[in-house]
Parts: C-alpha cells; sequence; structure tokens
C-alpha cells in the first residue's frame, strides 16, 4: 500500500517505526507490574528486576519463535489428550487465549462486583449509584457476567463440547 503512494518510502518508514515506539511503550507497560513487585519484595533492585523480567520474557518469545523451525517437533505436552500436535507456541496461544483471558475477566468482574462498594465503582464510572443504568449494570456485573464467562470457559477448555 505505502509502495503506490506519493513519498510511499518515506511514509511506510515512519509508520513502521512509530508503530515500533508504540509497541515498545506497550511493552514497558507490561514489563512495570512484574519489576514493581520483584523490587517491592526486595528481592532485587529495580535495574535487576527489569533485567531479570527482559530476560525471561526475552527467553519465553525465542521458544515460541524457535517452534516454528528448529524446535517445531518439540511438543512438550504430547502425552496428554487432545495437546498432542502443539508446539511451544500452540500452548502460550492456548494458555493465553483460552485459561488466562476468561479467568482474567472472571476475576475482574468478581472483584468489582463483589468486592468494591457500589459508591466507589460509581464514582469512578462518573455516575450515579441510583441511575437505573448503573443498578441493571451492577447487577450484570454480579449475576450474568460469572456464568456467562464460566461458560465460556467451560467451552474453551473443551467441558462443553
Amino acid at each position: 500500500a505505502f509502495g503506490q503512494m506519493p513519498f510511499g518510502s518515506f511514509f511506510g518508514t515512519l509508520f513502521f517505526v512509530l508503530l515500533a515506539l508504540a509497541a515498545w511503550s506497550s511493552a514497558i507497560s507490561l514489563l512495570e507490574p512484574a519489576v514493581a513487585w520483584l523490587v517491592e519484595t526486595g528481592k532485587l533492585s529495580r535495574v535487576s528486576a527489569t533485567i531479570a523480567c527482559g530476560v525471561a520474557i526475552w527467553l519465553v518469545g525465542f521458544a515460541t519463535i524457535f517452534s516454528f523451525n528448529i524446535w517445531s517437533d518439540v511438543k512438550l505436552l504430547s502425552m496428554l489428550s487432545g495437546f498432542e500436535n502443539k508446539t511451544i507456541f500452540d500452548l502460550i496461544d492456548y494458555l493465553t487465549s483460552n485459561i488466562m483471558l476468561p479467568l482474567g475477566g472472571l476475576f475482574i468482574a468478581i472483584f468489582v462486583a463483589w468486592l468494591i462498594k457500589r459508591q466507589i465503582v460509581a464514582d469512578e464510572l462518573d455516575t450515579s449509584s441510583d441511575t437505573l443504568g448503573f443498578r441493571l449494570w451492577h447487577l450484570l456485573l454480579r449475576y450474568v457476567a460469572p456464568i456467562a464467562i464460566i461458560l465460556i470457559f467451560f467451552n474453551a477448555i473443551g467441558v462443553l463440547s
């Protein structure tokens, strides 16, 4: 697409440089909770924690890249039914898509609907806790969303299929 545009090489280069900067800033924000936890528990200095987390993520990244070529025959969970042909990339994809995302959503729904006071949630949403819309939303978040997320989770891991 950039090749057909006037100054396409310039705009293509600019686009991908800006995309790399956006990805880098997102990567830093994703790294921060793990670094902060290691620093707050007193286990490592900030620099050491950052290096350790960065190296760990880098190694996992390389494992997923290698699963497309030199480790394409490595099947870590081949002894389990349903995982016979899953590479390292497939396992990480399955874990994040089918386990971590639904469970994260479930825990967030439970935390917001059951553990945080209604008034605090309403204040954060810049609304009144007495409005019909907020009461309906809170009711759905308390009772319907967890059930729906559990059903999605069970379907994703193959319990309902």
